[in-house]
């Protein structure tokens, strides 16, 4: 991966990671890939959160191996992504279709299709961690 997309991948993560209330409802938007912070609130099990977002993917753009402390449940609006999960085949998604991550599985992300991709992401993850590690 050339360095400059692992900085800015890197960057985009961090981002994710530090949403504040006040950016909630705000788009991040780092290389190709936008990022709508959507929710971020405790739950009722002590020392986890959800975390809330939608993520669009315009065609042919990927999102890097990467990993969560937590488990992300994801439910594509619209599009074909195909995820790369360690352990598992490539799967492609289209819309109104669903997948479950576990805790910890690096995974990527792609728009396989012509047109823009999005994804509603929600994560029930671990307080005071980053949201995102990048996987090699």
């Amino acid at each position: 991966m050339k360095m400059h997309t692992r900085i800015a991948a890197a960057a985009l993560f961090t981002l994710i990671g530090v949403a504040s209330p006040a950016a909630l409802s705000q788009e991040v938007r780092l290389g190709d890939i936008g990022r709508t912070n959507l929710m971020k609130e405790d739950l009722s099990i002590p020392g986890r959160e959800v975390i809330q977002v939608r993520v669009d993917f315009p065609p042919g753009v990927s999102a890097v191996r990467h990993s969560h402390p937590g488990e992300e449940l994801v439910y594509v609006i619209e599009g074909a992504l195909e995820y790369q999960l360690d352990g598992r085949a490539p799967v492609t998604l289209k819309a109104g279709d669903v997948l479950l991550i576990p805790y910890g599985t690096p995974h990527a992300v792609k728009n396989v299709g012509d047109g823009n991709a999005a994804e509603l992401a929600t994560y029930i993850v671990e307080k005071n961690q980053p949201l995102s590690a990048l996987s090699d």
